[in-house]
């Protein structure tokens, strides 16, 4: 009877830490895109979001319409970025150490992300602590840590290194209007 009631309270012990962890940040709870201030362009999204602080699932992606043109979002309508010096197929990010704290990878549960409306190729990576990031035409995508709310495209051209995807896959490298 010890021994089970140990093996339960193990149990239940790391069932608690496992569901605290997880999720990027950026990942806001709404149901509606906030209006965006004048710095902040708007995106409108195809559908509602949801509350979440798990690796995205379901349809991982879809696409809305930006000031930047139609780009590639997650399910809770998050902006999702390029980093030019990812190397294509290469099965690695170029995004380590300090980098992860202002890019998180977009990651999945999924060996297959699902996309409505993303036309470019999608696929996994392992990132170095073991989650599956999700990959668009064979490049990692995040996100960006000061895009608070669906809709924020603030990441787009930081550094000239980052940028929007679109849902053929490409990169947009042109400022979103409002900048």
């Amino acid at each position: 009877m010890k021994q089970q009631l140990g093996i339960s309270f193990g149990a239940l012990a790391l069932a608690a830490v496992l569901t605290g962890c997880g999720g990027s940040p950026g990942t806001t709870t709404t149901t509606t895109a906030p209006a965006a201030p004048a710095s902040s362009p708007a995106v409108t999204s195809a559908s509602p979001t949801t509350s979440s602080s798990t690796p995205v699932t379901a349809a991982d992606l879809k696409t809305a319409t930006s000031s930047a043109g139609s780009i590639v979002v997650d399910a809770k309508g998050m902006s999702v970025y390029f980093f030019t010096k990812d190397t294509k197929d290469s099965g690695t990010s170029a995004c380590t150490g300090n980098c992860l704290t202002q890019w998180p990878p977009v990651t999945t549960r999924s060996d297959a992300p699902s996309a409505e409306g993303v036309t470019g190729k999608l696929g996994t990576i392992t990132t170095p602590g073991g989650a599956k990031q999700v990959t668009l035409n064979g490049l990692p995508l995040y996100y960006f840590a000061k895009d608070k709310n669906p809709g924020d495209v603030l990441g787009q051209g930081v550094g000239g290194v980052w940028y929007l995807a679109t849902p053929a896959g490409d990169m947009i490298k042109t400022a979103a209007s409002g900048y």
